[in-house]
């Protein structure tokens, strides 16, 4: 199964200032284990992250580049990879079809791993996550952590249902080892 993640609240803290440098990534308890876990369950695991820092210019392509390495430093510390990384670094004000909500990225992984979109989930935080995934035909689920609590708060419109809902990532991951796409 190919498992589509988003970064930033998700995998790490998110941070209202952007993670600017490997410094400021912070990840979350027990998400490089569940990555981890799911590599080990022989699943493929795929970032599909948003980064207009880079189109904003508060950070540059090499910026970013190394807090991804730090980010797969993370990861491999718990024995956890990344098999990709998709990113668009579209400024929301010049967002083009691989900004989510838009579902680019997410079709470019799709084809790329060959994987069917029904089968496969997308983990995020926010409603542009969730509405990316449906725009794909991808499963929804989103975890507690970052701005997910206030995303399910606002309560989560008809055109993005159903979505699964789990603490964080963790959670999400044992529901998905346990039952499956």
């Amino acid at each position: 199964m190919l498992v589509l993640l988003d970064r930033d609240g998700v995998l790490n803290e998110e941070r209202d200032d952007h993670v600017k440098s490997p410094g400021e990534l912070a990840m979350i308890d027990g998400s490089a284990e569940a990555v981890a876990d799911l590599n080990a369950a022989g699943h493929r695991v795929v970032l599909v992250t948003n980064q207009s820092a880079v189109g904003r210019g508060v950070i540059s392509r090499e910026m970013l580049d190394r807090i991804h390495d730090a980010l797969r430093d993370e990861l491999a510390r718990a024995g956890g990879r990344l098999d990709d990384i998709f990113f668009c670094a579209d400024p929301p004000w010049a967002a083009t079809e691989r900004r989510k909500p838009g579902p680019g990225m997410l079709r470019e992984a799709l084809s790329r791993y060959r994987a069917a979109a029904g089968e496969t989930p997308m983990i995020g935080d926010s409603l542009r996550d969730l509405r990316a995934a449906a725009a794909a035909g991808c499963r929804r689920v989103l975890v507690r952590t970052g701005n997910g609590a206030a995303t399910q708060a606002r309560g989560l419109p008809g055109d993005v249902l159903p979505v699964a809902v789990h603490e964080n990532l963790r959670g999400a991951v044992d529901a998905l080892l346990r039952d499956g796409p």
